[in-house]
């Protein structure tokens, strides 16, 4: 007997806008890589808060600068955070995030180091933070629908397995979840090579399907216009080939099967948008692992489904990201990695059912508060999409 996902409950954290996170979470949010060794050491300073690093710098400009406000306001205004401080190198830029935040009601607090220094500016940050965290610590859970439960879902180091298991897993998870009313997305526009015309055809309207192609022909001409002939050096990646996917044909195959045999694409996402509405959204992305995981906290999802064959070790600093695996191999050689075994679908221990609601359970028990096997790890990964270089 399947999980009763419509009568289903589980407990987190209402924030201001009424979204339900399933961490608490006081972040440190640089604007820029010149603002990482505040961050850190505010961080250092008050135990509780977490600096989120990266390597962005400065000077983006159009729609690499829109995306860059996107994916750290975004970040902040995650139901996973409860609290978040900015620290960037001048106040402008410094603001404009932490107006972003403030919007969805969030405590939020900014400082610049310019005129202050890191030393003044660590103090005063700490100080901000100091408070955040003993407010964090008082918010209370409060049980919520399952279905308040956004979801997002990426694979990486595929082999064959990941086409005939691990991602089929996820698809039958996804159905489930669909039928019962969430919030789900999917993307790697880069890995829907040569079977875009499957994701095309699941589009829910003509509207979503024009959509849908916009983005998968822009990445196209992003290729013709740097006149790559092919993506032989990352796509398929050389783990992919070692797994035995020797065609990015094999590999959008097999990450199709995410999305599952029900679902329709309800709907059309660029970089770090959030979606509208329940429903399965496309979010246009790469198929870097941290770079689309970090894409999905963005958007706003609490919990993030992960199907690997050769073993990725991807995490996230504020969204849980659970691992499904049904290579036996890897299971047994990185088996720290791994949150849901499902190898048993290949040795037909199991069926593609009972598989879909181990990893349903598992999302249960991660929303409830159980750490991740990444998250033990202490996996944080938090990569920015940049998408030209800086002026």
């Amino acid at each position: 007997m399947g999980m009763n996902l419509k009568a289903g409950s589980f407990e987190g954290w209402r924030r201001e806008n009424g979204r339900m996170g399933v961490r608490n979470h006081v972040i440190i949010l640089p604007v820029d890589d010149l603002s990482n060794a505040a961050a850190e050491a505010v961080a250092h300073n008050i135990k509780g808060a977490m600096a989120i690093p990266h390597a962005y710098g400065r000077l983006q400009f159009g729609a690499d600068l829109d995306l860059h406000f996107r994916t750290l306001i975004g970040t902040g205004t995650n139901p996973n955070v409860a609290a978040v401080i900015v620290i960037g190198i001048e106040p402008g830029w410094t603001g404009k995030i932490v107006e972003g935040i403030a919007a969805s009601g969030k405590p939020v607090e900014g400082f610049a180091i310019e005129q202050n220094g890191d030393i003044n500016t660590i103090a005063s940050a700490s100080r901000a933070a100091y408070r955040m965290v003993k407010h964090a610590s008082r918010l209370k859970k409060v049980k919520a629908p399952l279905v308040e439960l956004w979801v997002s879902t990426k694979c990486g180091e595929s082999d064959t397995t990941s086409g005939l298991a691990s991602c089929p897993t996820v698809g039958n998870a996804f159905d489930k979840l669909w039928e019962a009313g969430h919030t789900l997305v999917f993307g790697e526009t880069t890995e829907l090579t040569g079977g875009e015309h499957l994701v095309a055809a699941r589009c829910k309207t003509p509207e979503i399907r024009q959509q849908f192609q916009a983005m998968f022909d822009r990445y196209q001409r992003v290729i013709e216009d740097h006149k790559t002939s092919d993506l032989s050096d990352s796509q398929p990646t050389k783990g992919n080939i070692d797994g035995g996917l020797t065609t990015i044909e094999e590999n959008a195959l097999g990450n199709i099967q995410k999305i599952g045999k029900h679902c329709t694409v309800d709907g059309v996402l660029d970089k770090a948008e959030e979606p509208t509405h329940p429903g399965l959204w496309f979010m246009d992305s790469s198929s870097a692992a941290a770079e689309m995981v970090t894409l999905c906290a963005a958007s706003g999802y609490a919990v993030h489904f992960f199907p690997t064959g050769q073993g990725n070790v991807i995490g996230n600093p504020i969204l849980p990201v659970i691992k499904i695996c049904a290579n036996p191999r890897t299971v047994r050689l990185m088996g720290e990695h791994i949150d849901v075994d499902t190898s048993g679908l290949l040795q037909r221990e199991i069926n593609l059912d009972q598989a879909g609601d181990r990893l349903l359970e598992c999302m249960l028990r991660t929303a409830n508060g159980r750490l991740t096997a990444a998250e033990a790890l202490g996996h944080r990964e938090f990569v920015l999409t940049r998408l030209y270089e800086s002026a």
